[in-house]
């Protein structure tokens, strides 16, 4: 009888290549032979079995064949030895309804990012009563999409009585942050005052103004976005701008970032770095998001973009005056000089940060200068690893961390007994080659459908399936651009 009891359980086992799994909602399942990476820089460990039961890690026990949970739980996923991490978190996102006056069905980023394995974003910015209503769908269930904190953002100088109402308005509705960006110094301090009043969290985007990081340091802002103010808080002075140099003009803008750090006094940089790691500013670089200035050629014509790039975004990317980040009308050798000199010293910064014990989150900011949502996060890793980075820190930076920043470290960004079950399953190994998450150049799982090392990406318990994601963003490309009869630029 116990023969038989056993044998109707074993009966309900999959193995990874089964697509009737993706967005099925179990109660309780098995996750069976797993080599994991828990995500808080440990070697890889396994094989184990994990347990997921309400959407959180009930528990990781060995892979043995009479292990108590094959025994007792009925629906179990074989990942055959596949590396399986903490899902991934996209610290700088922004969710677009529409590029270049072209509708963008929301589905699309939704589904890019998790076949990229990114189970939570923090939304920076975006049409917050949309975002309101999506926050809630996906946190039902009723939506294919991340999990989502939303930062809605505040820009430019305020007077203080508008500063007031405007955040008070903001703080009526289900927000987890605040984004300020480009504020001179005034407006930062007072909105900082009321961020800190209401326990919220600041994600800051500082431009040039009359702060820098010495301010977040006072102020207990909780990221730094990109690395504006840091490097300027070292400068002996100004800038050393030409007489021509207009801000507004984004040309000028990033021609003139390019070489920022080198004119930044290495003692006083050393000083604001170790400043912020001990006041605990965590630092989202966004690396990926200034690739193309230092090699254009190679964004310009990134492999994924003929069946992924959604003719909105491909008329946004185009030079011009009017779109933010399309600044290339102009762009020189010099310029891409000086930005392959400011990423090595920025990648020392970083690890001058990291050493100095501060933490450094990942997101990718994509939609802008050339970058996909998804692809462009999993070339971040990259290119933290170029920066220095043991591959095992990289993903630290990409799970725990970010969800340390969140403030959910104690349920994200962790593969552990009662965090919840959010899981990327690889095909590959990721510590050896970070290259593998890309989907391409991999084995196909099903027909003629690949993916990257990535199979399946996992929220709350619930499994899709990257194949079937990526095959559903190919055919939405394919329609919008029938429908706006454009026809991808290389074809």
């Amino acid at each position: 009888m116990k023969w038989l009891m056993i044998l109707s359980l074993w009966v309900t086992s999959a193995s990874a290549q089964d697509t009737t799994w993706h967005n099925k909602k179990t109660e309780e399942w098995l996750l069976t032979n797993a080599i994991i990476v828990a995500g808080v820089g440990t070697p890889a460990e396994g094989p184990y079995d994990i347990h997921i039961k309400n959407g959180l890690i009930e528990g990781i026990k060995p892979s043995k064949k009479d292990n108590e949970l094959r025994q007792t739980v009925t629906q179990q996923l074989d990942v055959d030895g596949s590396h399986v991490l903490p899902g991934f978190i996209n610290m700088h996102a922004h969710m677009m309804y529409q590029r270049a006056g072209i509708d963008m069905a929301q589905p699309y980023q939704y589904y890019l990012w998790l076949a990229s394995g990114i189970t939570t974003i923090r939304d920076l910015g975006s049409d917050l009563e949309h975002s309101l209503a999506e926050k809630k769908k996906s946190a039902q269930g009723d939506i294919i999409a991340p999990r989502m904190f939303l930062y809605p953002g505040i820009w430019g100088n305020h007077t203080a009585s508008d500063l007031d109402d405007k955040m008070k308005g903001l703080l009526k509705k289900d927000i987890d942050g605040f984004k300020f960006g480009m504020m001179d110094k005034a407006t930062f301090i007072q909105a900082s005052k009321t961020a800190n009043k209401h326990n919220m969290p600041v994600a800051n985007h500082v431009g040039v103004e009359d702060m820098n990081a010495w301010d977040n340091i006072q102020a207990g802002t909780t990221t730094i976005e990109h690395w504006y103010g840091i490097p300027d808080a070292a400068l002996k002075g100004s800038q050393q701008f030409p007489g021509d140099m207009n801000y507004s003009n984004e040309l000028h803008r990033f021609r003139y970032a390019g070489r920022l750090w080198r004119e930044a006094d290495a003692d006083k940089l050393t000083q604001v770095l170790e400043a912020m790691a001990e006041k605990g500013v965590a630092w989202d670089p966004t690396l990926v998001i200034y690739e193309a200035s230092r090699d254009l050629q190679r964004a310009v014509t990134s492999p994924w973009y003929k069946d992924y790039l959604h003719p909105g975004l491909e008329k946004f990317f185009q030079p011009s005056a009017d779109a933010h980040g399309s600044f290339f009308w102009g762009w020189t050798s010099e310029d891409e000089t000086h930005w392959k000199n400011n990423y090595q010293i920025w990648f020392k910064a970083l690890q001058h940060f990291s050493q100095a014990g501060g933490t450094i989150t990942t997101g990718e900011d994509g939609g802008y200068i050339y970058q996909l949502y998804g692809f462009g996060y999993l070339r971040e890793l990259q290119l933290h690893q170029e920066a220095g980075f043991h591959p095992l820190d990289v993903i630290k930076h990409a799970t725990a961390n970010s969800a340390q920043v969140l403030g959910q470290g104690d349920r994200l960004g962790q593969v552990r007994v009662g965090h919840v079950a959010d899981l990327v399953v690889v095909n590959g190994n990721p510590l050896a080659d970070l290259q593998v998450l890309l989907p391409r150049n991999i084995k196909p799982i099903t027909g003629d459908e690949s993916t990257g090392g990535i199979t399946w990406t996992i929220k709350a318990g619930t499994p899709y399936h990257a194949p079937t994601l990526l095959a559903a963003v190919r055919d939405m490309v394919k329609e919008a651009r029938a429908s706006n009869q454009i026809n991808y630029l290389v074809d």
